[in-house]
């Protein structure tokens, strides 16, 4: 009784500046720190900068900084806040540095500065949920947790349209003006969370924890969980990394194939929107289900038709579908662990970066030449979409009803 009367005593709390720092951290960390490099990979082979094959080589160290930083996201548990400025600050530093690379250096700077990025956008992806969810919860008001995965569609829209728009300068000037950007954005999640953990400093009663979450997932699900976000790591990392130069081949002006990241940016935000705005109650492992099915339309399509229009319809399917299987992936990890997320979030975004590691890797094993008559990238897509239909079915199938929002007492 003392409890509810204390709680109603005190103001409504906003959860404006906690939405506006997941928000704004996820599109500096996944959109800048974490994807700037895909529309930029054909810049810099175009500038001599570095060649396709080191290229990959850069985008496999921001893979396996990645999958480190997903391991060690657990160590801020206890203060998810401190891990989410610190990673952003890594980002901003990283992204800038990037601007001093130069064509015929040693590899080695670049590819230091790439996997410390991956490590970086790890801890950002997980820290940020592990702060901004329990957050919104505390002020009963987790449904709005999906917004803040908008920033990541917004972040690579943003990296998109400046490549874009300033495709004809040098690489290194877009790395820079990517870095200030990031810095700006670590500045202002800086002030937000200082202004969300302002608002409300009495500690979330447990009954509130549970009112905002479902029934706890048991073990052996959770493990099937991990294995199906593994999964998606796997499904979306080759359209996610070589849309714009696959576009390229078929349209060498950036003003054309620059267009194909924007796009795919764009699809991101306005799916995480359009789920947070009409499905805020549904079930959210089958908003996962249905999300991986489409995105193995993504992956089949540039199978069958390799046209720029089935690349933009790709980055559409692909672009649409990754960040509402993110958001409803990890919101399930909230309420398996509504206590103490940040180590089931670290698990799954683990088992992420480790599928995204694991499709390089195939096309690698693969190798050059042609097997009835799909290259190495076709064989990995097809394999990337019969797992993502597989797990998609598994997941529409093994999924509960959606909880019902508790009313207000």
């Amino acid at each position: 009784m003392s409890t509810t009367h204390l709680a109603s005593a005190e103001p409504p709390p906003t959860i404006r500046p906690i939405v506006g720092c997941g928000l704004v951290a996820l599109a500096v960390a996944m959109g800048i720190g974490r994807f700037a490099f895909t529309p930029l990979l054909p810049l810099m082979v175009r500038d001599g900068t570095l060649s396709a094959s080191a290229g990959a080589e850069w985008a496999a160290a921001n893979y396996v900084g990645y999958l480190l930083g997903a391991l060690t996201a657990a160590r801020f548990a206890r203060d998810p806040r401190r891990g989410l400025l610190l990673s952003l600050l890594g980002v901003a530093l990283t992204t800038l540095a990037m601007a001093a690379v130069e064509a015929g250096t040693s590899p080695l700077p670049g590819l230091a500065l790439r996997g410390a990025a991956g490590v970086f956008s790890a801890w950002a992806l997980v820290c940020s949920s592990g702060w901004c969810l329990p957050e919104l919860a505390r002020r009963e008001a987790v449904q709005a947790g999906s917004w803040i995965y908008t920033g990541v569609g917004l972040g690579i829209a943003l990296a998109g349209v400046v490549t874009w728009v300033g495709g004809r300068q040098p690489a290194q000037w877009l790395w820079l003006e990517l870095g200030v950007a990031a810095a700006s954005g670590a500045l202002l999640v800086q002030a937000l969370s200082s202004e969300g953990s302002g608002t409300l400093t009495r500690p979330a009663p447990i009954t509130e924890r549970e009112a905002a979450a479902a029934a706890p997932i048991r073990w052996s699900r959770q493990r099937a969980l991990v294995f199906c976000y593994g999964t998606f790591g796997f499904g979306y990392i080759v359209p996610a990394t070589f849309l714009p130069s696959m576009a390229r081949t078929l349209a060498p002006d950036p003003l054309v194939f620059g267009l194909t990241w924007p796009l795919f940016g764009l699809a991101a935000a306005l799916s995480v929107a359009a789920v947070a705005r009409f499905a805020p109650r549904g079930s959210r492992q089958r908003i996962w289900a249905l999300a991986q099915g489409v995105m193995a339309l993504g992956t089949a399509l540039p199978l069958f038709v390799q046209t720029l229009a089935a690349i933009a319809a790709s980055a559409v399917f692909v672009g649409g579908t990754f960040m509402v299987a993110t958001m409803a992936g990890l919101q399930l990890a909230r309420e398996a662990r509504p206590d103490n997320p940040t180590p089931l979030l670290a698990r799954m975004t683990a088992a992420f970066a480790a599928g995204q590691i694991a499709g390089p890797l195939l096309v690698r094993a693969i190798g050059p030449g042609r097997a009835a008559g799909w290259d190495a990238l076709s064989w990995t897509g097809a394999t990337a979409t019969l797992l993502l239909v597989l797990t998609a079915l598994w997941l529409w199938r093994d999924a509960r009803p959606a909880p019902e929002s508790p009313c207000p007492a």
